[in-house]
């Protein structure tokens, strides 16, 4: 077989992604286009990642419903915030409940305490926009 990459005859390799997809919680989801929870679960999906979402409507944005009471999702690699730290401290015990690697803290989502407690449990506290993350390939 002739191989367009070097130009000689034999075995064609196929080139594999090294892209993994990771498994996203995002809390604080919304149904409305406008909120930057929503673009998140979009773009996430767009470059297919996994995700889950609980917010406190239900509803769906693409495919993806958005539960509004916290489930025992498996797999879970990283949950990204869009809740403020007050609303966040219902969700510390599920957050942890879940084991996921790292927890994304957006633009107003900053909290110390749950960063610590993610720090104490083996998580990566991650103070970072989803977004910008995906977009510079480095989610």
């Amino acid at each position: 077989m002739y191989d367009a990459n070097t130009g000689r005859k034999g075995k064609v390799c196929k080139l594999v992604s090294n892209m993994t997809t990771k498994k996203t919680l995002v809390l604080g989801a919304s149904e409305n286009p406008d909120r930057y929870s929503n673009l998140a679960v979009r773009r996430l999906l767009a470059h297919q990642h996994p995700v889950v979402a609980l917010g406190n409507k239900a509803g769906k944005i693409e495919n993806t419903v958005i539960e509004t009471e916290p489930k025992a999702f498996s797999d879970v690699d990283t949950v990204t915030l869009y809740l403020n730290p007050q609303r966040q401290q219902q969700y510390y015990d599920y957050i942890l409940s879940l084991h996921p690697k790292r927890i994304i803290f957006n633009p107003g989502a900053e909290n110390d305490e749950l960063a610590a407690l993610a720090e104490q449990h083996g998580i990566l506290p991650q103070e970072a926009c989803t977004l910008v993350l995906l977009s510079t390939g480095q989610f």
